[in-house]
Protein backbone atom coordinates (compact mmCIF):
# COMPACT_ATOMS: atom_id res chain seq x y z
CA UNK A 1 0.00 0.00 0.00
CA UNK A 2 2.81 2.28 1.02
CA UNK A 3 4.57 1.63 -2.29
CA UNK A 4 1.44 2.45 -4.35
CA UNK A 5 0.91 5.57 -2.32
CA UNK A 6 4.43 6.71 -3.14
CA UNK A 7 3.92 6.07 -6.83
CA UNK A 8 0.64 7.96 -6.67
CA UNK A 9 2.24 10.96 -4.94
CA UNK A 10 5.16 10.91 -7.33
CA UNK A 11 2.98 10.78 -10.45
CA UNK A 12 0.63 13.51 -9.18
CA UNK A 13 3.46 15.84 -8.33
CA UNK A 14 5.02 15.08 -11.71
CA UNK A 15 1.76 15.90 -13.45
CA UNK A 16 1.35 19.09 -11.44
CA UNK A 17 4.83 20.22 -12.34
CA UNK A 18 4.06 19.59 -16.03
CA UNK A 19 0.77 21.48 -15.84
CA UNK A 20 2.53 24.36 -14.20
CA UNK A 21 4.87 24.90 -17.12
CA UNK A 22 2.16 24.35 -19.71
CA UNK A 23 -0.07 26.83 -17.91
CA UNK A 24 2.78 29.28 -17.96
CA UNK A 25 3.23 28.81 -21.69
CA UNK A 26 -0.47 29.37 -22.36
CA UNK A 27 -1.14 32.38 -20.23
CA UNK A 28 -0.35 35.74 -21.60
CA UNK A 29 0.91 38.10 -18.99
CA UNK A 30 -0.27 41.65 -19.66
CA UNK A 31 2.54 44.17 -20.18
CA UNK A 32 4.17 45.79 -17.16
CA UNK A 33 2.93 49.22 -18.08
CA UNK A 34 1.11 50.87 -15.24
CA UNK A 35 -0.48 54.28 -14.64
CA UNK A 36 1.82 57.08 -13.55
CA UNK A 37 -0.67 58.93 -11.33
CA UNK A 38 -3.21 58.05 -8.66
CA UNK A 39 -6.03 59.39 -10.86
CA UNK A 40 -5.05 57.11 -13.74
CA UNK A 41 -4.96 54.21 -11.27
CA UNK A 42 -8.50 55.35 -10.40
CA UNK A 43 -7.65 55.62 -6.70
CA UNK A 44 -7.76 58.59 -4.34
CA UNK A 45 -7.32 59.28 -0.63
CA UNK A 46 -10.63 60.17 1.02
CA UNK A 47 -11.11 62.70 3.86
CA UNK A 48 -9.98 60.07 6.37
CA UNK A 49 -6.74 59.50 4.48
CA UNK A 50 -7.85 56.05 3.24
CA UNK A 51 -7.04 54.92 -0.30
CA UNK A 52 -10.30 54.16 -2.14
CA UNK A 53 -11.28 53.31 -5.70
CA UNK A 54 -12.76 56.40 -7.36
CA UNK A 55 -15.72 54.52 -8.89
CA UNK A 56 -16.48 51.67 -6.49
CA UNK A 57 -15.28 53.19 -3.21
CA UNK A 58 -13.54 49.86 -2.49
CA UNK A 59 -10.16 49.61 -0.72
CA UNK A 60 -7.13 48.65 -2.83
CA UNK A 61 -7.26 45.09 -4.23
CA UNK A 62 -3.88 43.39 -4.57
CA UNK A 63 -5.11 40.49 -6.70
CA UNK A 64 -6.36 42.49 -9.62
CA UNK A 65 -5.68 39.44 -11.82
CA UNK A 66 -6.29 36.24 -9.89
CA UNK A 67 -3.61 34.04 -11.45
CA UNK A 68 -0.86 36.53 -12.24
CA UNK A 69 1.10 37.02 -9.06
CA UNK A 70 4.12 38.61 -10.70
CA UNK A 71 1.95 41.12 -12.55
CA UNK A 72 -0.04 41.96 -9.39
CA UNK A 73 3.21 42.53 -7.50
CA UNK A 74 4.51 44.83 -10.25
CA UNK A 75 1.24 46.75 -10.18
CA UNK A 76 1.49 47.14 -6.40
CA UNK A 77 5.07 48.40 -6.74
CA UNK A 78 4.02 50.90 -9.41
CA UNK A 79 1.33 52.19 -7.04
CA UNK A 80 3.96 52.31 -4.28
CA UNK A 81 6.14 54.60 -6.41
CA UNK A 82 3.20 56.97 -6.87
CA UNK A 83 2.55 56.91 -3.10
CA UNK A 84 6.20 57.87 -2.49
CA UNK A 85 5.81 60.97 -4.67
CA UNK A 86 2.43 61.72 -3.08
CA UNK A 87 3.97 61.70 0.42
CA UNK A 88 6.84 63.96 -0.72
CA UNK A 89 4.18 66.35 -1.97
CA UNK A 90 2.38 66.26 1.40
CA UNK A 91 5.66 67.02 3.19
CA UNK A 92 6.13 70.06 0.97
CA UNK A 93 2.55 71.36 0.79
CA UNK A 94 0.92 70.24 4.01
CA UNK A 95 3.97 70.38 6.32
CA UNK A 96 5.73 73.27 4.59
CA UNK A 97 9.04 71.37 4.46
CA UNK A 98 11.82 71.77 1.90
CA UNK A 99 14.34 69.37 0.41
CA UNK A 100 18.03 69.58 1.26
CA UNK A 101 20.18 67.79 -1.32
CA UNK A 102 22.87 65.28 -0.29
CA UNK A 103 25.82 65.20 -0.49
CA UNK A 104 25.87 68.89 0.49
CA UNK A 105 28.81 69.60 -1.86
CA UNK A 106 27.30 67.70 -4.77
CA UNK A 107 28.82 68.10 -8.23
CA UNK A 108 26.85 68.26 -11.48
CA UNK A 109 27.01 64.64 -12.53
CA UNK A 110 26.75 62.49 -9.41
CA UNK A 111 24.00 60.48 -7.72
CA UNK A 112 22.17 62.52 -5.09
CA UNK A 113 19.66 61.98 -2.32
CA UNK A 114 17.80 64.41 -0.05
CA UNK A 115 16.19 64.92 3.33
CA UNK A 116 13.33 67.22 4.34
CA UNK A 117 13.66 70.17 6.72
CA UNK A 118 11.03 72.31 8.40
CA UNK A 119 11.68 76.07 7.90
CA UNK A 120 13.30 76.32 11.37
CA UNK A 121 15.06 72.94 11.44
CA UNK A 122 18.50 74.54 11.64
CA UNK A 123 17.57 77.78 13.41
CA UNK A 124 15.11 76.69 16.14
CA UNK A 125 17.02 77.55 19.35
CA UNK A 126 15.09 75.17 21.56
CA UNK A 127 13.95 71.81 20.12
CA UNK A 128 14.71 69.67 17.08
CA UNK A 129 13.01 66.36 16.21
CA UNK A 130 14.86 63.96 13.88
CA UNK A 131 12.79 61.16 12.28
CA UNK A 132 14.42 57.97 10.99
CA UNK A 133 12.34 55.25 9.27
CA UNK A 134 13.08 51.53 8.91
CA UNK A 135 14.63 49.80 5.88
CA UNK A 136 13.05 48.74 2.58
CA UNK A 137 10.97 50.50 -0.06
CA UNK A 138 9.84 53.35 2.20
CA UNK A 139 11.17 56.82 1.50
CA UNK A 140 11.16 60.11 3.45
CA UNK A 141 7.88 60.67 5.28
CA UNK A 142 6.74 57.02 5.38
CA UNK A 143 6.75 54.37 8.10
CA UNK A 144 5.09 51.57 6.10
CA UNK A 145 3.85 51.41 2.51
CA UNK A 146 1.47 48.59 3.36
CA UNK A 147 -0.30 50.74 5.96
CA UNK A 148 -0.62 53.72 3.61
CA UNK A 149 -2.20 51.56 0.92
CA UNK A 150 -4.35 49.29 3.11
CA UNK A 151 -5.07 51.35 6.22
CA UNK A 152 -4.53 55.11 6.09
CA UNK A 153 -2.05 57.97 5.80
CA UNK A 154 -1.99 58.64 9.56
CA UNK A 155 -0.75 55.18 10.51
CA UNK A 156 1.62 54.70 7.57
CA UNK A 157 3.26 58.12 7.26
CA UNK A 158 5.30 60.38 9.54
CA UNK A 159 2.97 63.31 8.90
CA UNK A 160 1.10 63.18 12.26
CA UNK A 161 4.50 63.24 14.02
CA UNK A 162 5.67 66.20 11.94
CA UNK A 163 2.46 68.19 12.41
CA UNK A 164 2.36 67.60 16.16
CA UNK A 165 6.06 68.41 16.55
CA UNK A 166 5.64 71.70 14.68
CA UNK A 167 2.60 72.57 16.85
CA UNK A 168 4.68 71.87 19.95
CA UNK A 169 7.49 74.16 18.82
CA UNK A 170 10.01 71.66 17.43
CA UNK A 171 12.06 72.10 14.28
CA UNK A 172 11.88 68.86 12.26
CA UNK A 173 14.26 66.86 10.05
CA UNK A 174 12.92 63.92 8.05
CA UNK A 175 15.69 61.54 7.02
CA UNK A 176 15.71 59.39 3.88
CA UNK A 177 17.93 56.42 4.82
CA UNK A 178 16.86 54.13 1.93
CA UNK A 179 17.50 56.54 -0.93
CA UNK A 180 21.03 55.19 -1.37
CA UNK A 181 21.62 55.02 -5.11
CA UNK A 182 20.61 56.15 -8.54
CA UNK A 183 19.18 53.40 -10.76
CA UNK A 184 20.16 53.52 -14.41
CA UNK A 185 18.61 51.21 -16.96
CA UNK A 186 20.99 48.90 -18.78
CA UNK A 187 20.25 48.18 -22.42
CA UNK A 188 18.35 44.86 -22.55
CA UNK A 189 20.13 41.85 -24.02
CA UNK A 190 18.02 38.87 -25.05
CA UNK A 191 19.71 35.66 -23.94
CA UNK A 192 19.04 32.38 -25.78
CA UNK A 193 18.01 29.21 -23.94
CA UNK A 194 20.88 27.59 -22.05
CA UNK A 195 22.22 24.65 -24.06
CA UNK A 196 21.71 21.16 -22.58
CA UNK A 197 24.73 20.17 -20.53
CA UNK A 198 26.83 17.04 -20.96
CA UNK A 199 26.25 14.26 -18.38
CA UNK A 200 28.50 15.19 -15.48
CA UNK A 201 30.29 13.55 -12.57
CA UNK A 202 28.61 15.84 -10.02
CA UNK A 203 27.01 14.22 -6.97
CA UNK A 204 23.26 13.70 -7.39
CA UNK A 205 22.10 16.34 -4.86
CA UNK A 206 24.24 18.98 -6.49
CA UNK A 207 22.83 17.99 -9.88
CA UNK A 208 19.25 18.19 -8.55
CA UNK A 209 19.90 21.64 -7.16
CA UNK A 210 21.23 22.63 -10.55
CA UNK A 211 18.17 21.12 -12.23
CA UNK A 212 15.99 23.19 -9.91
CA UNK A 213 17.91 26.23 -11.00
CA UNK A 214 17.64 25.21 -14.64
CA UNK A 215 13.90 24.67 -14.17
CA UNK A 216 13.57 28.15 -12.72
CA UNK A 217 15.67 29.52 -15.58
CA UNK A 218 13.46 27.78 -18.10
CA UNK A 219 10.33 29.05 -16.41
CA UNK A 220 11.69 32.58 -16.46
CA UNK A 221 12.65 32.10 -20.07
CA UNK A 222 9.09 31.04 -20.93
CA UNK A 223 7.79 34.13 -19.17
CA UNK A 224 10.23 36.18 -21.23
CA UNK A 225 9.33 34.30 -24.34
CA UNK A 226 5.62 34.87 -23.89
CA UNK A 227 6.25 38.47 -23.12
CA UNK A 228 9.64 39.78 -24.13
CA UNK A 229 8.89 42.79 -21.88
CA UNK A 230 11.32 41.34 -19.38
CA UNK A 231 11.97 43.48 -16.31
CA UNK A 232 14.65 46.00 -17.22
CA UNK A 233 18.11 45.40 -15.86
CA UNK A 234 19.35 48.33 -13.81
CA UNK A 235 22.70 49.48 -12.59
CA UNK A 236 22.97 51.11 -9.17
CA UNK A 237 25.21 54.09 -8.61
CA UNK A 238 25.59 54.73 -4.86
CA UNK A 239 25.07 58.20 -3.39
CA UNK A 240 28.42 59.37 -2.01
CA UNK A 241 28.66 58.90 1.78
CA UNK A 242 24.98 57.91 1.83
CA UNK A 243 25.17 54.38 0.43
CA UNK A 244 23.41 52.76 3.39
CA UNK A 245 21.04 53.71 6.20
CA UNK A 246 23.93 53.77 8.69
CA UNK A 247 26.08 56.02 6.48
CA UNK A 248 23.13 58.32 5.84
CA UNK A 249 22.30 58.83 9.52
CA UNK A 250 25.95 59.59 10.29
CA UNK A 251 26.18 61.98 7.32
CA UNK A 252 23.04 63.88 8.31
CA UNK A 253 24.25 64.08 11.91
CA UNK A 254 27.59 65.56 10.80
CA UNK A 255 26.22 67.99 8.22
CA UNK A 256 22.85 69.00 9.66
CA UNK A 257 22.01 67.91 13.21
CA UNK A 258 25.37 68.85 14.73
CA UNK A 259 25.10 72.29 13.05
CA UNK A 260 21.53 72.96 14.16
CA UNK A 261 20.97 75.65 16.79
CA UNK A 262 18.60 73.59 18.93
CA UNK A 263 19.68 73.10 22.52
CA UNK A 264 17.64 69.89 22.76
CA UNK A 265 17.73 67.25 20.03
CA UNK A 266 15.10 64.48 20.05
CA UNK A 267 15.40 61.41 17.84
CA UNK A 268 12.68 59.00 16.84
CA UNK A 269 13.70 55.87 14.92
CA UNK A 270 11.71 52.86 13.75
CA UNK A 271 13.02 49.32 13.22
CA UNK A 272 16.30 49.44 11.20
CA UNK A 273 16.48 53.15 11.99
CA UNK A 274 17.19 52.14 15.59
CA UNK A 275 20.17 50.09 14.44
CA UNK A 276 21.45 53.08 12.46
CA UNK A 277 21.03 55.28 15.53
CA UNK A 278 23.12 52.89 17.66
CA UNK A 279 25.73 52.86 14.90
CA UNK A 280 25.74 56.68 15.10
CA UNK A 281 26.40 56.41 18.85
CA UNK A 282 29.29 54.06 18.13
CA UNK A 283 30.81 56.66 15.81
CA UNK A 284 29.89 59.90 17.66
CA UNK A 285 29.30 58.87 21.26
CA UNK A 286 30.31 62.12 22.97
CA UNK A 287 28.50 64.33 20.47
CA UNK A 288 25.24 62.38 20.76
CA UNK A 289 25.46 62.44 24.57
CA UNK A 290 26.01 66.20 24.50
CA UNK A 291 23.24 67.04 22.05
CA UNK A 292 20.52 64.40 22.29
CA UNK A 293 17.95 64.92 25.01
CA UNK A 294 15.87 61.75 24.43
CA UNK A 295 15.54 58.96 21.88
CA UNK A 296 12.29 57.13 21.12
CA UNK A 297 12.63 53.84 19.26
CA UNK A 298 9.79 51.71 17.89
CA UNK A 299 10.40 47.98 17.47
CA UNK A 300 14.06 48.80 17.00
CA UNK A 301 16.35 46.37 15.16
CA UNK A 302 19.49 47.39 17.07
CA UNK A 303 21.59 44.93 19.05
CA UNK A 304 24.14 46.29 21.51
CA UNK A 305 26.19 43.08 21.40
CA UNK A 306 26.33 42.54 17.67
CA UNK A 307 27.01 46.25 17.21
CA UNK A 308 29.70 46.14 19.92
CA UNK A 309 28.52 49.24 21.78
CA UNK A 310 30.56 50.68 24.63
CA UNK A 311 29.49 50.44 28.26
CA UNK A 312 29.09 54.22 28.17
CA UNK A 313 26.62 53.99 25.27
CA UNK A 314 24.63 51.27 27.03
CA UNK A 315 24.40 53.30 30.26
CA UNK A 316 23.36 56.41 28.35
CA UNK A 317 20.69 54.51 26.42
CA UNK A 318 19.28 53.17 29.69
CA UNK A 319 18.85 56.75 30.88
CA UNK A 320 17.70 58.49 27.70
CA UNK A 321 16.02 55.95 25.40
CA UNK A 322 12.74 54.11 25.34
CA UNK A 323 11.84 51.36 22.88
CA UNK A 324 8.13 50.76 22.15
CA UNK A 325 7.99 47.16 20.94
CA UNK A 326 5.28 44.96 19.41
CA UNK A 327 3.61 43.09 22.24
CA UNK A 328 0.18 41.78 23.29
CA UNK A 329 0.47 43.83 26.52
CA UNK A 330 -1.41 47.15 26.88
CA UNK A 331 0.35 50.30 25.63
CA UNK A 332 3.26 51.53 27.81
CA UNK A 333 3.45 48.33 29.92
CA UNK A 334 7.11 47.94 30.96
CA UNK A 335 8.59 44.71 29.55
CA UNK A 336 11.63 42.70 30.60
CA UNK A 337 14.77 44.33 29.27
CA UNK A 338 16.42 41.74 27.03
CA UNK A 339 19.83 43.38 27.23
CA UNK A 340 21.33 46.12 29.42
CA UNK A 341 20.43 48.99 27.11
CA UNK A 342 17.16 50.62 26.26
CA UNK A 343 14.10 50.16 28.50
CA UNK A 344 11.36 48.33 26.56
CA UNK A 345 7.66 49.11 26.81
CA UNK A 346 4.68 47.77 24.87
CA UNK A 347 3.52 49.65 21.78
CA UNK A 348 0.06 48.19 22.39
CA UNK A 349 0.09 46.24 19.12
CA UNK A 350 1.56 42.98 17.89
CA UNK A 351 2.02 44.36 14.37
CA UNK A 352 5.57 45.53 13.76
CA UNK A 353 4.67 48.23 11.23
CA UNK A 354 2.00 49.75 13.52
CA UNK A 355 4.31 50.32 16.51
CA UNK A 356 5.12 53.95 15.60
CA UNK A 357 1.52 55.09 15.14
CA UNK A 358 0.28 53.23 18.21
CA UNK A 359 2.87 54.87 20.49
CA UNK A 360 2.38 58.36 18.98
CA UNK A 361 0.98 60.05 22.12
CA UNK A 362 3.31 58.17 24.47
CA UNK A 363 6.37 59.31 22.53
CA UNK A 364 5.47 63.00 22.72
CA UNK A 365 4.68 62.61 26.43
CA UNK A 366 8.07 60.92 26.92
CA UNK A 367 9.85 63.78 25.12
CA UNK A 368 8.19 66.52 27.17
CA UNK A 369 8.73 64.68 30.46
CA UNK A 370 12.43 64.24 29.73
CA UNK A 371 12.74 67.90 28.70
CA UNK A 372 10.90 69.11 31.82
CA UNK A 373 13.15 67.04 34.07
CA UNK A 374 16.21 68.39 32.25
CA UNK A 375 15.04 72.01 32.54
CA UNK A 376 14.21 71.57 36.25
CA UNK A 377 17.69 70.18 36.81
CA UNK A 378 19.26 73.08 34.91
CA UNK A 379 17.17 75.57 36.88
CA UNK A 380 18.40 74.08 40.16
CA UNK A 381 21.99 74.21 38.89
CA UNK A 382 21.57 77.84 37.80
CA UNK A 383 20.05 78.91 41.11
CA UNK A 384 22.88 77.12 42.91
CA UNK A 385 25.42 79.02 40.84
CA UNK A 386 23.56 82.29 41.50
CA UNK A 387 23.32 81.71 45.28
CA UNK A 388 26.97 80.69 45.56
CA UNK A 389 27.94 83.74 43.50
CA UNK A 390 25.88 86.17 45.59
CA UNK A 391 27.10 84.68 48.86
CA UNK A 392 30.71 84.98 47.71
CA UNK A 393 30.00 88.61 46.77
CA UNK A 394 28.52 89.22 50.26
CA UNK A 395 31.67 87.76 51.79
CA UNK A 396 33.75 90.11 49.68
CA UNK A 397 31.76 93.10 50.92
CA UNK A 398 32.20 91.96 54.49
CA UNK A 399 35.94 91.78 53.88
CA UNK A 400 35.88 95.39 52.80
Amino acid sequence: GNYLMRIFIFSTSYLLSRIDLDELMKKDEPPFTFPKTLEEFEYAFNEYGQLRHIKTGEPFVFNAREDLHRWNQKRYEALGEIITQYVYELLEKKCNMTKAILPVDTTEDEATSFIYLSPDALSNPSKLLVLVQGSGVVRAGQWARRLIINQDLDSGTQIPFITRAIEEGYGVMVLNPNENYLELEKPAIFSPLPSPTEPSDEPAEKRERKDDKEGKKKREFYEKYRNPQKETETERIPVRENGSSEEHVLYVWDHFVSKAAAKNVFIMAHSYGGLSFVELMNQREMQVKNRACAVALTDSAHNIWLQETSKGTQDWMQQHCSNWVSSPEPLDTPLDPMLPDCPRVSAGTERHELTSWMSFNSIFRFFSEVLEAKEDEEAVETSNIVTTRSSSLKNKHQDL
